[in-house]
């Protein structure tokens, strides 16, 4: 498979996954920016919002102050922001009409019709009235172009790229909500109602409140939390459960390329020995902060990698 081809693959999934991603996070925001005055406490849900999108700074350079109307317009529509929904799944089209005969019909009528629909919504989607419904409409586009994608597209080199793209742009963004949360799961500030509604919200956003429930069979505890959300294999929005698909998709890629491995298998690998040998006591015994700031860094240097042995041309 030719470089440009693989990387507009790996993209397409990355940029898709990362619109639904950002809808999960304003859709929490949303939600706890309601609750935190009724339950008496402060928050810090917009900020909170940035970080875990990871575009805070280019935020910061735009000098406004944060608050709700200012950030969800950055987040949703700003063309001045790369990673909007809105440029995301501009991004993510403009991809796949560069491979278009690699995707299969359902694929690319999933990716195109949300491009068309986007493109007519624009103009309303960040009102107060219609955001719900828009972030609504973004999660389940997400989901139809992944499920075309599973459902669909042949295992070969292409569908590999593609899923590289998304599984490591949702370990990514797992690990930033988490640390956008981490006062909330650990220290002093994990207790009473606020928190407790802060940890609802988290799970809501990775669809994994039912998910806890099932496995745990208890109350919210921050430590539970932490561990099904870092080392509960059964939880698909995992770390462990996305970083041992990446390593899955990068071995299989070097099968198919005559053996061609380098720093994403090495780097991948170390992730997932991690990862298996972890013990949440550890994590936050260390700092929950700091060990995620680590394991961001390393998805980032992960990133770097597969980017420059395999999608540089």
């Amino acid at each position: 498979m030719l470089s440009r081809t693989a990387d507009s693959l790996y993209w397409m999934g990355r940029y898709t996954e990362r619109a639904g991603n950002i809808a999960r996070g304003m859709q929490v925001a949303l939600r706890m920016s309601g609750l935190a005055g009724s339950l008496g406490g402060a928050h810090d849900e917009w900020r909170n919002l940035l970080v875990a999108a990871g575009a805070e700074p280019g935020f910061k350079a735009t000098g406004r102050a944060v608050a709700a109307e200012a950030v969800i317009g950055w987040l949703a529509l700003d063309p001045d922001n790369p990673s909007s929904i809105a440029n995301c799944i501009e991004a993510a089209r403009g991809n796949g009409r560069a491979v278009r005969t690699a995707l299969t019909v359902d694929m690319w009528e999933a990716l195109n019709d949300t491009w068309r629909e986007m493109r007519a919504r624009s103009a309303s989607a960040a009102g107060a009235d219609a955001l719900p419904a828009f972030l609504d409409w973004v999660r389940a586009r997400t989901l139809l172009f992944n499920g075309a994608a599973a459902d669909t597209m042949l295992r070969d080199e292409g569908w590999l790229f593609v899923h590289l793209g998304v599984m490591l742009e949702r370990a990514d963004n797992t690990a930033r909500l988490l640390d956008a949360k981490h006062r909330a799961l650990s220290g002093p500030n994990a207790e009473g109602g606020l928190a407790y509604a802060e940890w609802q919200a988290l799970l809501r956003s990775v669809s994994a409140l039912r998910a806890f429930q099932w496995l745990y069979h208890t109350r919210l505890e921050p430590r539970l939390i932490v561990e099904l959300m870092l080392f509960r294999s059964e939880l698909p929005r995992s770390l462990i459960s996305c970083h041992r698909r990446v390593l899955h998709a990068l071995e299989s890629v070097a099968d198919r390329t005559g053996g061609r491995r380098g720093d994403p298998q090495r780097i991948a690998a170390e992730i997932n020995d991690a990862l298996l040998k972890g013990r949440v006591e550890d994590v936050l015994s260390r700092g929950l902060h700091d060990w995620l700031t680590g394991q961001i860094d390393r998805n980032i240097e992960l990133g770097n990698s597969i980017q420059s042995l395999y999608l540089n041309g």
